[in-house]
């Protein structure tokens, strides 16, 4: 069995109030990850080209006020 799937197993297994629990802590884990994740892209350039792109949009007038 793998991981993966010893822990769904265990998380089949929660109550009610202990599922609220770990979905709330799963939910901030989840975030913080997609965070770091996100700067590391950010600082090393992968959103360089993406970003010039937007630039460029905007600067042509393709874009609109939210």
């Amino acid at each position: 069995m793998s991981n993966v799937e010893k822990i769904e197993l265990e998380v089949s297994r929660l109550s009610q109030q202990e599922l609220a629990r770990f979905r709330a802590w799963y939910s901030g884990f989840d975030a913080d990850a997609w965070d770091r994740q996100l700067e590391q892209d950010a600082a090393s350039g992968k959103l360089d080209r993406l970003a010039a792109k937007a630039l460029q949009a905007h600067s042509a007038g393709k874009t609109k006020a939210l």
